[in-house]
């Protein structure tokens, strides 16, 4: 069973739609139990980096998702889901993240001819190996929407790369942690493989 944590975040149910598609049993749940004993755990999100800290601080989740990973249960954070995992946000100057991974999330530059936010298809460049992108082609566009963007502290955790402005950490993996800044839901076929592959984990 994948177990999607509802944090009033927005941005579940085309995940859930995206998960039945490809014949998986998914649950919703803000219950610390269910998202403890899930097989496999998934962050989605959007909106602001402190909003989102404070519910899942509010609904206590922040140590049941530390807690889930501690366990090496797979999880997968997507779009804000990435960014929460890391230690902080210029969007939310003086509010921690949950710190799984070191790295910080900072704005776009503001650069002529570029629009903020980044939203649209771009493609990525896969690093060799990657878990989640194995059998997705190299230069595969994927759906982006975002102003912030992602410096993982540890290059060995970025997966995937593309450029809007500047280089953007696309998606990381450390041991059983996976996320991805893109909305694979909403990416096509090569988003529903990358989804694919993480609940084949």
């Amino acid at each position: 069973m994948i177990t999607v944590v509802d944090y009033d975040a927005g941005n579940l149910k085309s995940v859930v739609k995206a998960l039945q598609s490809l014949g998986e049993e998914c649950v919703v749940t803000r219950e610390a139990e269910k998202i403890q004993n899930a097989d496999k755990v998934i962050l989605p999100g959007v909106g602001s980096f402190g909003d989102a800290m404070e519910k899942l601080e509010q609904y206590q989740l922040v140590r049941v998702i530390q807690d889930v990973i501690e366990k090496k249960t797979p999880f997968l954070g997507i779009c804000l889901g990435l960014q929460l995992l890391f230690e902080s946000s210029e969007e939310s100057p003086g509010v921690k993240g949950l710190g799984i991974l070191p790295g910080k999330v900072v704005r776009f530059p503001e650069k002529e001819g570029f629009k903020i936010p980044h939203m649209g298809w771009n493609d990525i460049t896969i690093r060799d190996g990657a878990k989640l992108f194995q059998g997705v082609p190299q230069n595969t566009y994927v759906y982006f929407v975002h102003s912030y963007y992602l410096q993982a502290e540890r290059k060995e955790d970025v997966a995937a790369v593309t450029d809007y402005i500047t280089q953007v950490h696309a998606s990381v993996e450390h041991d059983n942690v996976f996320a991805c800044q893109f909305h694979p839901e909403k990416s096509g076929d090569a988003g529903l493989k990358i989804l694919k592959n993480f609940c084949s984990l």
